[in-house]
């Protein structure tokens, strides 16, 4: 079983855990959509950087039938 030489001084566990923060997600707004979405992530219509990247499927009647 694991035991400790010395007690952690309250100086010693905050410089651990220092780096443990959470960060909130960056979040951008698209030029032609006005979309928000993750940055570096295209947004849900398929636009990246006021780009379409990926076109929209869209799906006719006359394909169904």
């Amino acid at each position: 079983m694991a035991v400790q030489k010395s007690r952690v001084t309250r100086s010693r566990r905050g410089m651990r855990r220092a780096h443990d923060a959470l960060t909130a997600r960056s979040v951008t707004t698209d030029i032609e959509t006005g979309e928000r979405h993750l940055r570096h992530h295209i947004t849900p219509d398929g636009y990246h950087r006021g780009r379409e990247v990926i076109a929209k499927n869209v799906v006719s009647d006359d394909a169904e039938e």
